[in-house]
């Protein structure tokens, strides 16, 4: 079991935040309670960077919909970097794929 880490940083675009361990019942609600405190300006981007992440249940994906329902309540866009294959396919499965603009890395997501 990977404890989840997180950890912010300030780009052109707007924050980003890069996620790491395991993203589950037990860690959502951190990253949840992250994001509310996250501040987001219209038109930025918040990323979040989930190449460091090895496991996203529901209550993840959960916290992923809070990000993009955050950055629209601040007319500005969530978008998601390396996302992991097994956590593509759960997004592309319940059709997140097509809500949440999605890239390769973070450095590619907060090009201006």
């Amino acid at each position: 079991m990977s404890p989840l880490k997180i950890t912010s940083r300030d780009s052109a675009t707007g924050p980003v935040l890069a996620i790491f361990g395991e993203l589950d019942y037990a860690s959502a609600a951190g990253l949840r309670d992250l994001i509310a405190a996250t501040a987001v300006q219209p038109g930025q981007r918040l990323v979040l960077d989930l190449g460091g992440m090895d496991f996203c249940d529901s209550s993840g994906v959960s916290a992923l919909i809070a990000a993009h329902n955050h950055a629209q309540a601040a007319q500005a866009q969530a978008a998601l970097a390396a996302v992991p294959p097994n956590t593509l396919r759960i997004l592309s499965i319940v059709g997140l794929d097509q809500i949440f603009p999605l890239y390769p890395d973070s450095a590619t997501a907060t090009c201006a």
